[in-house]
């Protein structure tokens, strides 16, 4: 009986040293910075994965700093067939070519460990490599197809959800249709509006400039 206690804890300890190296904690932590999703239908909170994935978490801040994701949308939910339930959502600036910013270089999950599990944030790209953007999903199950495997480069996974997995579930389940290709009958028929998305950790650090998506918007009246 007590050699079975033992092992009992043993096997607590290994478990959640695993779980503590697969995620960050929910507050401040070194090597990780959070940022607030707020949407229509909740909060999402991320953290980003800023030493193992470095350049795709600098990216993603700066269309946070500089508010580009504020007013844009989850415009997709790809359900598996085999489980609904399971998936992922897609975000960003979807073809608003005012919000970009340059292509961020492609970190694959080969370079960086952060594999594509439950609750993986990563970014969308076009069919070839070094053309992320201002688009990203989270997935919804492990999604290991999504990963660097030879012959393909996968997608650059860079953080994961440390809060709010109950929305990103919520949002995956409204209708879809239309679409093309892959995207066929994943597209969300009323988009879920992403209100704005800030940092928790950390100072913002915008670029400096015109911003484009800001032009010709109109503004509450003050009072």
């Amino acid at each position: 009986m007590r050699l079975f206690a033992r092992c009992l804890a043993i096997l607590s300890v290994l478990l959640s040293s695993s779980f503590a190296s697969a995620a960050p904690a929910t507050r401040a932590t070194p090597g990780y910075i959070r940022v607030a999703i707020e949407t229509s239908v909740g909060t999402i909170t991320v953290a980003l994965d800023t030493k193992r994935a470095p350049r795709t978490s600098a990216n993603f801040l700066t269309y946070v700093d500089d508010g580009r994701f504020d007013g844009v949308t989850f415009y997709r939910a790809a359900r598996r067939k085999s489980d609904p339930k399971q998936g992922l959502i897609q975000g960003g600036i979807d073809m608003d070519v005012r919000r970009s910013l340059p292509p961020v270089v492609h970190e694959p999950t080969s370079q960086t460990g952060i594999r594509h599990l439950d609750a993986t944030l990563s970014m969308a790209r076009p069919n070839r490599t070094n053309s992320a953007m201002g688009n990203f999903f989270i997935t919804i199950g492990a999604t290991p197809t999504m990963d660097a495997r030879e012959g393909s480069i996968g997608y650059a996974a860079f953080g994961h959800v440390v809060g709010g997995m109950d929305v990103v579930k919520k949002i995956l389940a409204v209708p879809t249709c239309c679409g093309t290709g892959p995207m066929r009958g994943q597209m969300i028929i009323k988009p879920v509006k992403i209100l704005r998305a800030r940092r928790i950790d950390g100072k913002p650090k915008p670029t400096r400039g015109v911003k484009p998506w800001l032009i010709g918007l109109k503004r509450p009246t003050v009072r």
